[in-house]
């Protein structure tokens, strides 16, 4: 099995956000410092700032959200998907454009990570 590690400003927001606007299930929460969240295969570990995870390095760095990396959610349905968005009320890094291999759009969840869908064609 493999994760993905997000930095989360908000462990209780940042679960609220994924499973209520990206239909994410639930896997486990530790308290205010980190929860675990699934969507098919990919497994996303949500680190608060009270998690292990998130103390500062030896060298003083301490680890935050956001960047441009990010986990890529594939949809078959792109449009219904951003109206579904939108209401959410969600921000929207990159507004829907369309490339050789498909179409995209890039948003942001509530600690500023970078989330893309995108629909082949």
């Amino acid at each position: 099995m493999s994760a993905v590690r997000y930095f989360v400003r908000d462990v209780q927001e940042a679960i609220a956000f994924y499973t209520d606007v990206l239909e994410f299930e639930l896997i486990a929460q530790y308290g205010p410092a980190m929860a675990i969240v699934r969507r098919g295969s990919l497994t996303l570990w949500l680190a608060g700032p009270r998690s292990s995870a998130a103390q500062p390095t030896a060298e003083g760095e301490t680890p935050s959200a956001g960047g441009w990396n990010r986990i890529v959610l594939i949809t078959d349905d792109l449009t219904s998907r951003q109206a579904g968005i939108e209401a959410a009320g969600c921000t929207i890094r990159v507004p829907l454009r369309t490339g050789p291999g498909g179409s995209q759009l890039v948003i942001l969840d509530p600690s500023g990570n970078s989330i893309e869908l995108f629909e082949e064609g």
